[in-house]
């Protein structure tokens, strides 16, 4: 994997050269000096961009400026040329030179720049605070400083964002409090778990979070709440740029985390960088005590058992995602990229079951993975003459590697086979995505898109094992493949009429999976071949600028996944064993929103309803085991149709120029139904929450932050959870003439966060687990290149962030 990510590095770097060495293999014998300055500051201006072009508009060379504002370039081809000089924020230096044998060298001097105030406020500057822009399909989250300092991953990140909630025990994402939903990095799938691919995502690197909570057509239709789409920084400044951060966080223990970013654009190419670290231990541990009495008070058990778990993961990680835009001309563009995850960790736990005071049994596990995940991709675009008629192509091939060994040892009985063994795991998986997408503005107010995708999920595991079962015979290895394609394509139209705006679609798809299970002498088989159709309606109305209106339909799907039907019993704890259903059906939901933004004098505001009518619940069954009364086993059935609603508010409001603040609070309701031990169940659980964060200006270098959240309790079919909360509070400092800047924070301060729960199926118990919440930051980031300017725009920036979107936490 190592050896495949140098190569793509040295394939980029040779492509930039090259195509360097061919637009200045026209040159002659010409010359060009000078020096660029700041008209008011006097300063030199390093890494400027000076670019020369000829009578036919093309360019045939450029350089930029050293640290001391100096440029020099040489082998200029004879005849009349245009000299540019471009830098971000300033007016451009333009002037024609006739370079001819007899006066071949110019010396243009000292060259004066003015700022020119019309663009300052197109220069990309990460503000203080985040913002929200609401889209007719999407809300974007434009990650502000407040948002990276909330951790030092995606998944506290995450954590973070308005309608979005990350388990702290398992990693895993719900939106709108539901757990269906997928995570996209730059609008692509990926092979790794969304809880590993968010500890592996630095904070730093993260540009925006968009939230698909109806997509149209266009997207993929799986995940009943949608999709989250977090997009990486990448530049595209002129001249060379670049960002570094480091951190260190301490709790109980201590995590290190760095990123660097970098960009280089120069004529026709831009090469970009993106490189993120992090690693250290985290604890997590809890108890569950399970009462010898049903709920009923019938007495089930002949003593209470008490659970005790302790974990300590120790992880590794880095992402990289390098590439380069190549702009072939006006009309064509090629860009690609790869990204590489690579990530190792230990993992350590310890189980001790008591019965009343009686430990009963001890366990240890001890297991080390290795991952790495190679992404690759190709987009080529091609622009026709009329504005906004184009057509795209892109490939996407991304391949992972998941070794794991992990060894069960019982320290009680040594000698028990059934808790005394050795896993060596493999994982395999590969996707292939093709898209083509084609968009054609019909007339000034509409536009029609079309679309065509085909997918390929390739899923290979192997388990070998020396464990046997409860009659002493060995279990078996074990290994499944699971592969599935879709081929779909959409059509949506777009249509403007004066202040009212429609885009109506439907996606078209034909899937079908492959599965093979295998387990000792055990074999079993799923297939699903199906074609669905699944139309999406968006409407906007705006009756004001400051006013708009959203309604939008979409039908989506989730679609069983590999656990949910290998019908191969697995033992998932010492008390809980599991088994899929290889009879289950997918699960569809129509998804109705209501939005309204309204503009305010200094901010915005939003609220918003949602409908859901899903058909074909998939949902758990939990029974007793019948091979041991005291365990619990686990399955999915379809269950009949459900109701889920809600409501959401958000704000962002500047009350003074010191003090902005970013609101939100959501309430969904929905019902489950499911069965235990024959009993047919339903639930209708409702679930709060709220989020404020507040930025301070104290000076134009010191900055101070109070985050407040509170996530309501809740309940599903097995468990009723506690409600969490949490404080918590930073401040920055501007240092080396506002280039860098130092960060301090401490988040849940008073310790709210933790997983508390009491149950009554199939058994009466309670528990509660708590992790690494309340922790010390401290951080440094430092910019550098082109943008050395970006520090005395950056009021005028922060002044305009506050006045779009709409509204955020």
């Amino acid at each position: 994997m190592r050896e495949r990510l140098l190569v793509a590095i040295l394939l980029l770097f040779t492509y930039t050269v090259s195509a360097e060495t061919e637009m200045i293999a026209v040159v002659k014998s010409g010359s060009l000096t000078g020096i660029v300055i700041d008209v008011k500051t006097k300063e030199p201006l390093p890494y400027v961009n000076v670019v020369i072009r000829d009578a036919n508009n093309q360019i045939l060379t450029g350089g930029i400026t050293d640290d001391k504002g100096k440029f020099s370039i040489k082998k200029i081809a004879k005849g009349k040329n245009v000299i540019e000089i471009q830098y971000i924020g300033y007016k451009p230096f333009v002037r024609e030179l006739n370079f001819t044998a007899k006066n071949s060298t110019f010396k243009l001097g000292t060259i004066r720049l003015e700022e020119d105030a019309e663009v300052l406020g197109e220069v990309t500057v990460r503000a203080e605070l985040s913002t929200v822009t609401q889209k007719i399909d999407r809300k974007v989250v434009n990650v502000g400083k407040d948002l990276t300092a909330a951790g030092s991953t995606a998944s506290e990140v995450l954590n973070n964002v308005q309608s979005v909630s990350v388990d702290s025990q398992t990693g895993t994402v719900s939106l709108r409090g539901n757990e269906n939903v997928r995570i996209l990095v730059d609008g692509k799938p990926t092979n790794i778990s969304a809880a590993q691919l968010l500890q592996q995502i630095p904070s730093t690197s993260i540009k925006s979070i968009e939230l698909i909570t109806n997509p149209s057509a266009k997207y993929n239709p799986e995940g009943m709440s949608g999709i989250i789409n977090i997009v990486l920084n990448k530049n595209a400044n002129i001249g060379f740029n670049g960002n570094v951060n480091v951190g260190i966080t301490r709790g109980e223990n201590t995590r290190m985390n760095g990123s660097l970013d970098m960009n280089y654009k120069t004529g026709k190419v831009n090469f970009f960088m993106n490189f993120g670290a992090n690693g250290g231990k985290r604890d997590n541990y809890g108890d569950v005590l399970r009462s010898s009495q049903a709920a009923n008070g019938d007495v089930v058990l002949d003593n209470d058992i008490l659970q005790k778990f302790s974990f300590l993961s120790d992880n590794n990680s880095q992402l990289l995602k390098v590439g380069a835009d190549i702009y072939l001309n006006k009309k064509n563009t090629l860009s690609f990229y790869t990204t590489q995850n690579l990530r190792d960790g230990v993992f350590d736990g310890t189980t001790k079951i008591y019965r009343g005071a009686m430990l009963d049994y001890h366990s240890l596990m001890k297991s080390e993975t290795d991952n790495s995940t190679g992404t690759y991709n190709i987009n080529y675009k091609i622009d026709f003459e009329k504005e906004g008629h184009n057509l795209e192509f892109e490939a996407t091939y991304s391949k992972s590697d998941s070794p794991e060994d992990a060894t069960y040892t019982e320290l009680l009985n040594p000698i028990d086979l059934t808790s005394n063994y050795i896993d060596d795991i493999n994982n395999d998986y590969a996707n292939t995505l093709l898209n083509l997408d084609y968009t054609n503005p019909l007339s000034e107010n509409t536009k029609l898109e079309l679309g065509l995708e085909y997918r390929t999920n390739d899923t290979e595991n192997s388990r070998v094992t020396n464990q046997h079962d409860f009659t002493n015979n060995e279990i078996g290895n074990s290994a499944f493949t699971y592969d599935r394609s879709i081929y779909s394509g959409y059509v949506n139209l777009n249509h403007k009429i004066d202040k009212f705006s429609m885009q109506i679609g439907a996606r078209f798809e034909h899937y079908k999976v492959d599965g093979s299970f295998a387990k000792g002498a055990e074999r079993a088989k799923y297939t699903d071949d199906r074609f669905t159709v699944y139309p999406s309606a968006f409407f906007t109305f705006n009756p004001s600028e400051k006013n708009q209106f959203q309604l939008s339909y979409s039908r989506r799907v989730d679609r069983p996944s590999i656990q949910q039907v290998n019908p191969i019993r697995e033992w998932s704890t010492p008390l809980i064993s599991s088994f899929g259903n290889p009879n289950l059906d997918p699960q569809f939901t129509n998804s109705f929103e209501l939005n309204y933004t309204k503009g305010l004098k200094k901010g915005s505001a939003t609220v918003g309803v949602f409908y859901r009518r899903v058909n074909g619940n998939i949902s758990r069954v939990l029974n007793k085991d019948p091979l041991d009364v005291e365990k619990v086993e686990m399955s999915f059935y379809n269950t009949d149709s459900n109701d889920r609603y809600g409501v959401e508010l958000s704000a962002n409001y500047r009350f003074v120029k010191w003090w902005s603040m970013n609101a939100s609070s959501d309430l969904y309701i929905q019902k489950e139904t499911g069965v235990s031990n024959g009993d047919n169940l339903e639930i209708t659980n409702n679930s709060f929450n709220v989020r404020v964060s507040n930025s301070f200006t104290a000076t134009k270098k010191l900055r101070f932050q109070l985050f407040a959240m509170y996530r309501g309790g809740g309940e599903d079919l097995q468990f009723e959870v506690d409600p969490m909360w949490m404080i918590n509070t930073g401040v920055s400092y501007a240092v080396l003439k506002g280039k860098g800047r130092v960060t301090f924070r401490v988040n849940d301060i008073f310790e709210g966060m933790k997983f508390k729960f009491k149950s009554e199926v199939p058994y009466k118990q309670g528990g509660e687990f708590h992790w690494e919440s309340r922790t010390a930051y401290l951080g440094f980031s430092y910019r550098f290149g082109s943008g050395k300017n970006k520090a005395k725009r950056r009021k005028h920036r922060d002044n305009r962030e506050t006045q779009g979107g709409g509204g955020f936490m």
